[in-house]
């Protein structure tokens, strides 16, 4: 049994083969061989030698594989796949090893989160917060993309099937609500998914962090909504630090915030959101005129520069709003007697804040 909410072992093992499947076009691994490992990765905890010395899972899986001839990649998948176990462990490299990894990881998680066993303050009795960890690192040092919410989508019915047929095993008094399971609607699954993927997101900024990184930069990308692949979110984060670091990082974020703060009080103050294009036609400063004109730039430039996911360029690009933005502070007054304008004038402002969130939320970034 691996858990009686979530079945025998024989079942998990199932559930991998199928992950692995899918997941191995992700990582240019051959299918059949990933099969296999996924078949014999486990088999070596009815042995003896694991059952007295648990520490040697998956190094006597390898030699039990080498030994009955299997194939040197499906042997390395046997040890490696419960790897990285800690921030200081070797992460697989061999494309069978790496599927396997993960979809073994992605199954704990998947499953432990379909019935509610989420890890609480200091309390992980099942190590989940070290699952996520090792997905991040087979993912983002291995450089490979993925969609993790669809991964998600897909792996919950698999766990719910074996969800059911536990309660079944209990006996007949539980079949009612094994059929209530097997009625789980659309949105608790994707509720499921997305909840997960921000338990990602928490152990992500926990990794960054320890690497000398932001942890709000990651919630400045992560705000954008969509972000699940985590390679280019990293990517996306490392670009928007070293931005940040520089004189044109650092004034754009203050006059964002500042056209922030205004829209907020002033959108509370209206109760309305100032939100579509202004009208060129109410400007009447030069100033006016270049920021909306750098605005469309900015939109056309960053927004080309983060389709070819080049995050650098992106960056370049919004380093261009910053002398009209901070030129409209300085010459501009927001708040215009004239109704009209004054509207207009915010919906401005409404432009700085959507051209940023090309490349990230900039509300999140701290000062």
């Amino acid at each position: 049994m691996f858990h009686e909410k979530l079945g025998t072992q024989a079942e998990r093992i199932a559930r991998i083969e199928r992950l692995a499947a899918e997941l191995a076009p992700l990582v240019g691994a051959d299918v059949e061989k990933t099969k296999r490992a996924a078949k014999l990765a486990k088999a070596d905890l009815l042995t003896e030698v694991v059952g007295e010395f648990p520490e040697v899972q998956g190094l006597m899986g390898k030699y039990y594989a080498l030994a009955q001839g299997e194939d040197a990649s499906v042997a390395a998948a046997c040890e490696d796949h419960y790897k990285p176990q800690g921030p200081n462990d070797r992460v697989p490299d061999d494309p069978v090893a790496i599927v396997i990894a993960l979809a073994d990881k992605i199954d704990t998680l998947v499953g432990f989160w379909a019935i509610d066993e989420k890890p609480t303050g200091s309390k992980d009795p099942y190590a989940l917060r070290r699952a996520a960890l090792g997905v991040i690192r087979l993912l983002v040092e291995n450089g490979i993309r993925s969609n993790l919410v669809a991964i998600f989508d897909q792996h919950i019915p698999l766990v719910i099937e074996s969800m059911v047929r536990a309660l079944q095993n209990k006996g007949e008094t539980f079949v009612a609500g094994a059929q209530a399971m097997r009625s789980w609607n659309g949105r608790q699954v994707d509720s499921k998914s997305i909840e997960l993927l921000s338990f990602f997101a928490d152990r992500l900024k926990v990794q960054l962090r320890d690497q000398g990184a932001r942890h709000d930069l990651v919630d400045a990308v992560f705000a954008l909504g969509g972000q699940d692949d985590l390679l280019m979110v990293v990517r996306r984060v490392e670009a928007l630090g070293k931005f940040l670091d520089t004189d044109d990082g650092k004034n754009l974020l203050a006059g964002t915030k500042r056209a922030s703060n205004i829209l907020g009080i002033e959108e509370k103050k209206d109760k309305r959101a100032f939100d579509g294009a202004p009208d060129a036609k109410l400007f009447n400063s030069d100033e006016e005129k270049t920021l909306a004109a750098a605005i469309a730039q900015v939109k056309t430039d960053a927004g080309a520069a983060v389709g070819k996911e080049d995050f650098a360029g992106a960056m370049t690009a919004m380093a261009k709003l910053r002398p009209a933005v901070d030129a409209f502070f300085d010459k501009v007054k927001v708040n215009d007697d004239d109704k009209a304008v004054r509207e207009n004038r915010l919906k401005l402002l409404g432009e700085i804040r959507a051209a940023t969130r090309a490349v990230a939320d900039f509300s999140k970034i701290q000062d």
